[in-house]
C-alpha cells in the first residue's frame, strides 16, 4: 500500500487499532476507508469498524478470538492486498443554500478573511472535500481541507443548539450537522438533504473515503426541496 507501514495495538479483550502512518494525510482517506470496508466484508468475526484520519478501531464478537493471531492476520490480508493508489471513494452532491438566513456566520467569515461573501461561497463551493472520519454525532462526517482563505476557528462558545443540516467550518474542517446537536463551528449555509436516518441502512451517505461536493442553490430550491429559514 504505498510503502505505507501498518500496525496494530490492542485496545481491550476484544479490540485493537490499526494504525496507518503518523501523520495526518487527506489522500490516504480512501485507502483507509477501503480497508475498513474489506474488513467488514471479509472477516464474520468483526461485529464494529471505525474508520478516522489515520487509524481503524476493530472490535471483535468474543474475548476467545486470540487479538495477536487476529491482528497479525490483518496486517497479512493489508500487504496482500491490491489497493490502488488512486482509488476513490464514491462522490456525493449536496445543495447548500449559503445565506445570512441560515448561515448566520457566513458575513463574520467573509469579514475576517478580507473576503467577500460571494468570495466565501464560490471558495468552499469550489473543490470536492474528503471524508475523513465520522463521529462527534452519528453521521456527522469531518471532511476536509478547506481553503486557507476561509478557515476560520471554532467559536470559543458553542452554541447550544446548531440546526439539522447547517454547514460549518472549523479551521481546515467543513461538515454538515446531520441533527439538531449543539456545536462550534462557524455557520455559512444550509443543506436541505436528510443526513441521518436511524431507520435506514446505512444510516448516513458518508463513509471515510468519499467525496462530497457542495452545490450551491437559490432561496426557492433550497425550501423546494424541503429546507426551512
Amino acid at each position: 500500500m504505498m510503502g505505507m507501514k501498518v500496525n496494530w495495538t490492542p485496545v481491550s479483550e476484544t479490540s485493537l487499532m490499526l494504525y496507518f502512518g503518523d501523520e495526518i494525510d487527506v489522500k490516504q482517506a480512501p485507502l483507509i476507508g477501503e480497508v475498513a470496508r474489506r474488513i467488514k466484508a471479509e472477516y464474520q468475526e468483526v461485529c464494529e469498524v471505525t474508520a478516522s484520519y489515520t487509524s481503524i478501531l476493530v472490535q471483535v464478537h468474543s474475548p476467545r478470538i486470540k487479538l495477536e493471531e487476529f491482528g497479525d492476520g490483518l496486517l497479512d490480508m493489508i500487504s496482500r492486498s491490491v489497493i490502488a493508489e488512486k482509488s476513490e471513494g464514491k462522490l456525493i452532491e449536496l445543495p447548500v443554500y449559503y445565506h445570512s438566513d441560515v448561515g448566520p456566520d457566513l458575513e463574520m467569515v467573509a469579514r475576517s478573511n478580507g473576503l467577500t461573501v460571494a468570495e466565501v461561497i464560490a471558495i468552499h463551493a469550489g473543490r470536492d472535500y474528503t471524508v475523513c472520519a465520522i463521529g462527534f454525532a452519528p453521521g456527522f462526517a469531518f471532511l476536509a481541507d478547506v481553503d486557507a482563505r476561509i478557515a476560520t476557528p471554532r467559536h470559543e462558545r458553542p452554541r447550544a443548539k446548531v440546526v439539522a443540516g447547517s454547514v460549518g467550518i472549523a479551521d481546515r474542517q467543513t461538515a454538515v450537522y446531520p441533527m439538531d446537536t449543539p456545536g462550534g463551528w462557524h455557520l455559512i449555509g444550509r443543506c436541505p438533504v436528510p443526513l441521518y436516518d436511524p431507520e435506514q441502512i446505512p444510516l448516513s451517505p458518508f463513509g471515510v473515503g468519499d467525496r462530497v461536493r457542495f452545490v450551491p442553490v437559490e432561496r426557492a430550491d433550497y425550501i423546494e426541496r424541503g429546507g426551512h429559514v
